[in-house]
């Protein structure tokens, strides 16, 4: 089969902005034809949706996009770095929090913030994707749009790396 890259996206519960980047990474690799080559999944920094399915607005406007929207939240855990290429955090607080979890200085390198593959966002610019949690459907589908433009480049990230 060949070299396999395994990705896990993290924010703060895993209900809203690593489901929604983790569908869009799933159909940009299935359009780029390396869905057989990467296992892409994500997770929260906390447990208190453990267990639960994504939140309604995000499965709402993921599925208005056209792509999947199934999802059981779960808690990101340390030992997990070493079975994934690349930890992605969707912003600075769930970077620096991983960074905490992070036992090595391989462990940590694998840690990136999403934004920093979007060819569009400058060095800078805030590469937070924002919490669209206290929001309305509008922050959800900003959320979406900010996940589309950054899965490009990580397409092109995991090409190299294959």
């Amino acid at each position: 089969m060949g070299r396999m890259v395994r990705i896990c996206f993290v924010c703060t519960g895993n209900i809203c902005r690593s489901p929604i980047a983790e569908h869009v990474l799933r159909e940009r690799l299935v359009d780029a034809g390396l869905a057989d080559r990467v296992v892409v999944d994500s997770a929260g920094t906390g447990s208190w949706h453990e267990g639960d399915c994504a939140d309604a607005r995000a499965e709402r406007v993921l599925r208005e996009a056209g792509y999947g929207a199934e999802h059981t939240a779960r808690q990101f855990r340390p030992e997990w770095f070493a079975t994934r290429d690349l930890v992605i955090a969707l912003d600075r607080g769930h970077e620096r929090e991983l960074r905490r979890l992070a036992r090595t200085r391989e462990e940590a390198a694998k840690i990136r913030l999403f934004r920093s593959f979007d060819p569009a966002a400058g060095a800078g610019d805030d590469l937070d994707v924002p919490d669209p949690y206290y929001g309305g459907v509008e922050d959800f589908e900003e959320t979406l749009k900010l996940c589309e433009a950054a899965a490009d480049g990580l397409v092109d990230e995991v090409r190299r790396r294959l």
